[in-house]
């Protein structure tokens, strides 16, 4: 990928499945790497075997549902680290739930993580990044606010709301030379996928219909997606913003 060499990311989730492995890989492309997780072990964990391949990252802890404290972790990170060149949205929590078994404090848990938190980070990320005319960001919103999922009700709805969001800051901030995409997974192994199905029921069941319902036949990896995550970070994609891409091994295909 071009350009991603020397560049400060900050990820998301970054100590989970998807985001560890997207750690990893901007890593190996030269990147300055930010783990920023709520779970400060498991990001400590991927600085640590970044740092002991060759590569340069740091971890922050930061409750990002929170926005005073979202607002300190950036600022943190700027000082120590530099300028944030790519923001990756990439954390997030699900568990099967259909909406009428579901009530507002469940409602708020899901709204909170998986679209306040992007928008708690994103605005003092923003805010830098307009006043540098220049910078990246990606989301990880999903395949279920594209096609809808069953259990998934408000979640799908939070994701809409993340590809929503980006479409609209591309518009926004488009002649600032800031580009904002978002990557959709399909049925990724995580552990998020683990409690969703044991919450949903008859887990190997379920499992082997998601694996056959995928044309390619078989579930997605998280080193499935850091491919099309650094695409959009990096300066081959440098004309392309506002775009929604699925990895998903064809269980959606959507135009």
């Amino acid at each position: 990928m071009r350009n991603l060499k020397g560049k400060v990311v900050v990820v998301t989730g970054g100590g989970g499945g998807i985001g560890s492995a997207t750690c990893f890989r901007f890593a190996e492309e030269g990147a300055r790497v930010v783990v920023c997780d709520i779970n400060a072990e498991a990001a400590q964990a991927v600085v640590d075997r970044i740092v002991a391949d060759g590569g340069e990252a740091a971890s922050v802890s930061a409750d990002l549902t929170d926005f005073e404290a979202t607002q300190a972790a950036v600022t943190t990170i700027e000082e120590e680290f530099g300028p944030i060149d790519v923001l990756v949205n990439n954390a997030g929590w699900d568990l099967f739930t259909p909406f009428l078994k579901s009530g507002p404090d469940f409602w708020s848990k899901i709204i909170d993580i998986n679209l306040r938190s992007v928008l708690n980070i994103t605005h003092p990320v923003l805010e830098r990044m307009s006043e540098r005319g220049a910078g990246r960001v990606v989301s990880i919103a999903s395949d279920a606010a594209r096609v809808g999922s069953s259990g998934e009700s408000v979640y799908a709805a939070c994701k809409a709301g993340v590809i929503a969001l980006s479409k609209t800051l591309a518009r926004e901030h488009a002649r600032k030379g800031i580009t904002f995409n978002c990557v959709c997974p399909g049925v990724t192994e995580t552990v998020m996928l683990d409690n969703f199905m044991e919450a949903a029921g008859d887990k190997e069941k379920l499992r082997e219909a998601f694996r056959r319902a995928v044309p390619l036949g078989r579930l997605g990896q998280p080193d499935d997606l850091p491919g099309a995550i650094l695409f959009f970070a990096s300066d081959d994609a440098a004309f392309i913003t506002g775009q929604v891409i699925s990895v998903s091994g064809g269980l959606t295909m959507h135009g």
